[in-house]
């Protein structure tokens, strides 16, 4: 079938060489691996920021966020500022680690990415909640530092739907190798 592909890309099949055909291995496999550097790179975000909710640094750099959240600022009536912060770091490893075993399992994965998906876009709401995120000295979408670091989230939000999307796709495709006849 790659020789089919190849064929009907070029005008004769005398202009497919071992150039060709390197070429097109060559972007297969950097796309191979830039698919795995993508959740590895997702799990060390996770992991590195889940890790730093355990810190009374990372806690209290919350707080501004949260508590002028709709979505979210009534947690601090419930739990204090370092609880708070601690089950967001354990959610944040947990994402990780289900995303992860995207190497193992893509079901897994596809919940740690679902998961990944709901957390940017609430961090995302920041953007609009709290008042550290735009910089008033600057004319609109003047961002602060605040909101430059919350800006990162859409990136993180598309590199979350595109690992829910590949895990879902590795499931639909280990389900038709195990339903094929024998």
């Amino acid at each position: 079938t790659l020789m089919a592909i190849l064929k009907s890309s070029f005008s004769s099949a005398s202009e497919i060489d071992a150039q060709s055909l390197t070429q097109v291995t060559l972007g297969a496999t950097i796309e191979s691996i830039a698919i795995k550097s993508i959740f590895i790179a997702l799990v060390i975000v996770y992991f590195w920021f889940g890790g730093m909710k355990f810190t009374l640094f990372e806690a209290e750099s919350l707080v501004p966020l949260v508590s002028s959240s709709p979505l979210l600022g009534w947690l601090y009536g419930i739990f204090s500022v370092r609880t708070f912060s601690t089950l967001l770091g354990i959610l944040e490893i947990s994402i990780g680690l289900l995303i992860l075993a995207r190497f193992w399992s893509p079901k897994l994965s596809a919940i740690g990415a679902l998961l990944s998906i709901g957390l940017f876009a609430t961090t995302l709401t920041f953007m609009a909640s709290a008042p550290a995120a735009m910089e008033p000295t600057l004319p609109f979408p003047g961002l602060s530092l605040v909101g430059m670091f919350l800006l990162k989230d859409v990136g993180f939000l598309a590199i979350s739907a595109f690992a829910l999307g590949n895990s879902l796709r590795a499931m639909e495709q280990r389900r038709s190798r195990h339903s094929l006849p024998a």
